[in-house]
């Protein structure tokens, strides 16, 4: 752990010096805004959050309703938020969220596939039935752990051990958005909702981002860890012979959502981790296409299934990052609709009996440019070898653009070490 230490260091350090603009208490981590070229929140204006914020709306916040209050106050004027400890959105336990009546016993019982069948949804159940009864409940668990975030805002944790427990941050049609050096446990979805006709035999669908992107351009999302917690889909019980599902994704970027660097970040332990662009749809597509443009590098995929991320439409350029699969591996790279996907100089750690053919998955015909990636050491041609082993699902190279935002790139070889001892939060002084 010595040369970690020394490594963190290191970063620490050339992060403070890279940008000559930042204001001169470049050690307090609200002020400092992310540097130029450093990904696809540096285009046009760049990300400053609210590193201009005045001393009244600079707040420091111990507790969910104190959190919500300070980002309520001031309208979109800059502002800084400051976490202390580790706030807790559903602390008094999913029981504080139910519907007078909702007993999930009954909702098994009556939508059970031998009661119920898998030919009909739910969806036109009346409000006094469990289905109605679980909405209900559901209905006041999103009003209860959903924060908005407003333009020019920076989020910041103190310390070590500052983060978040079953919240859900909505970063929603605003511009301007720093959130770093946070620990967030994944919301669950207390009342998940059960549908009959998802696949063959029915599924469990639940709700709740860690974090959203939402329409929101110029976000900064910087060394925080997002896992699973004390409630991880290994510890799920099933119900109609399925995983009772209650997490959606870690993050997500929808809706025509832009410019967002995410860097130096730990996902970890998830299934669905990361979507960009939400669907394959006209109606989606047209505010999707020409935008989606993100950028991640430097991160730590570990223990994930899938999603790391899914791409439809946007430019993304991932690179420098570190993919440490585990036995549930799924794919990393997922390739969608008019994706352009630019995967270059990053590390795949795969335990033996796993292809580096799965680390690229094609959803939809687009193209992509794999470069200088490294396999268990050993520098992989991931589109060659998928194609090799999966040649159903044919992978065309080239993805059609060159990015040029990017602040430094370092050895594939040396990723391993260098995002491991450095990425997550609890890293930066």
């Amino acid at each position: 752990m010595v040369g970690c230490t020394a490594l963190v260091l290191s970063v620490t350090a050339t992060a403070s010096a890279q940008t000559p603009s930042r204001p001169s208490s470049s050690r307090d981590l609200g002020r400092q805004v992310l540097d130029a070229n450093d990904g696809w929140a540096a285009y046009g204006t760049g990300t400053t959050g609210g590193s201009a914020a005045d001393a009244a709306h600079v707040y420091t916040v111990t507790t969910w309703a104190e959190f919500k209050a300070a980002l309520a106050a001031g309208g979109s004027a800059p502002k800084i938020v400051k976490v202390k400890g580790v706030i807790d959105a559903v602390a008094e336990g999913c029981d504080a969220f139910a519907a007078p009546g909702y007993d999930f016993d009954a909702y098994l019982a009556k939508y059970s596939p031998e009661a119920w069948g898998l030919d009909s949804d739910l969806s036109a159940e009346p409000d006094d039935s469990p289905e109605g009864l679980r909405r209900a409940s559901a209905a006041a668990q999103d009003q209860a752990i959903k924060a908005n975030i407003p333009a020019n805002t920076t989020i910041v944790g103190v310390g070590r051990n500052a983060g978040f427990k079953g919240v859900s941050l909505q970063i929603k049609a605003v511009d301007n958005v720093i959130v770093r050096n946070l620990a967030f446990e994944s919301p669950i979805d207390c009342f998940p909702q059960w549908d009959p006709t998802d696949g063959a035999k029915g599924n469990w669908n639940s709700e709740y981002d860690t974090a959203v992107v939402y329409g929101s351009t110029h976000v900064w999302l910087d060394h925080n860890t997002f896992t699973d917690g004390s409630h991880p889909d290994s510890a799920a019980p099933t119900y109609f012979g399925m995983l009772y599902q209650q997490h959606d994704g870690e993050l997500d970027i929808v809706r025509g959502a832009d410019l967002v660097t995410a860097s130096w970040n730990v996902f970890g332990e998830h299934d669905k981790t990361i979507l960009i662009g939400n669907s394959d749809s006209e109606s989606t597509a047209a505010g999707d296409r020409g935008h989606l443009r993100t950028t991640f590098h430097h991160n730590l995929f570990s223990g994930l299934v899938e999603r790391a991320p899914r791409v439809r439409f946007g430019q993304v350029d991932s690179y420098n990052n570190h993919f440490v699969a585990g036995g549930d591996y799924s794919y990393s790279f997922g390739i969608g609709k008019e994706s352009r996907l630019v995967a270059e100089h990053n590390a795949f750690t795969l335990p033996q009996g796993i292809s580096a053919a799965k680390v690229l998955k094609r959803w939809n015909v687009s193209p992509l440019t794999a470069a200088d990636n490294y396999v268990n050491g050993v520098k992989t041609d991931l589109i060659a070898v998928h194609n090799a082993e999966i040649p159903a699902e044919t992978l065309q190279p080239d993805a059609g653009w060159t990015p040029t935002l990017r602040t430094r790139i370092d050895p594939a070889k040396a990723v391993p070490r260098i995002v491991d001892c450095g990425a997550g939060s609890g890293r930066l002084g």
